[in-house]
């Protein structure tokens, strides 16, 4: 709001002083005369004296609205250099986690997959060992894969190596005498297919040892899952 300084018109006698005339010396309408004069160079004075007035009011208000719109933007480009620079810094950080979080996961998995390699070459070991020594285990194998086939009036045959053959029949001539062994050089030792009919099942170790294996990994994931 705009503020006024008053204006306090001079004595009628001072003014008549200054236009040279003594009190009670003018006519009426030389005293007319000086108060129209008077009062117009007051009316002059006071309008100049409000015109300097609001002048300077206006430059000062003028200057703190400036002041504080000048401090308001410089507040903002300050906060949008600040953060351009944050994010311009965060960058290169941001990237080095990304990698550093794929190095981890890859270091996991490279580690699972050491874990899971070492336990399949132990339980191969294990496998043949075992059927060494007790190479008629393989008969309980074509019992469970026949147990699971669909029935079926046609003659079992079953391929097996041939040392294991020679090795089974030796060892178990009354079991081995059950179904139609052949000799197939193709199968590694501890694999045999059995075919029955139109059906055919591969029953051998290393199916089972591969689904073992998938459990073992999968049981792996499944641990890292949970700590991480």
């Amino acid at each position: 709001m705009k503020q006024f300084r008053p204006y306090h018109f001079p004595p009628l006698a001072q003014v008549r002083a200054s236009a040279g005339t003594a009190p009670g010396a003018a006519s009426a309408d030389t005293t007319q005369d000086d108060w129209d004069g008077a009062l117009a160079a007051g009316f002059r004075q006071g309008q100049q004296d409000g015109y300097e007035a609001g002048l300077e009011q206006g430059r000062a208000e003028a200057c703190d609205a400036g002041h504080a719109e000048g401090v308001e933007r410089g507040l903002e480009e300050g906060r949008a250099l600040a953060l351009a620079q944050f994010e311009a810094l965060a960058k290169p950080v941001d990237a080095a986690l990304r990698g550093l979080k794929k190095l981890k996961s890859d270091f996991k998995a490279a580690q699972r997959k050491e874990v899971v390699d070492l336990v399949g070459k132990i339980a191969r070991q294990v496998i043949r060992a075992e059927l060494a020594l007790q190479p008629t285990q393989l008969l309980a194998l074509v019992d469970e894969a026949l147990a699971a086939m669909p029935p079926a009036r046609d003659e079992v045959e079953v391929l097996m190596n041939p040392e294991e053959l020679k090795r089974v029949a030796e060892l178990d001539p009354k079991r081995a005498r059950k179904w139609n062994l052949l000799a197939d050089p193709s199968p590694e030792p501890g694999e045999i297919r059995v075919k029955a009919g139109d059906h055919e099942v591969d029953a051998g170790c290393q199916g089972r040892l591969s689904a073992c294996m998938d459990q073992v990994r999968d049981a792996l994931a499944a641990a890292e899952g949970e700590d991480a």
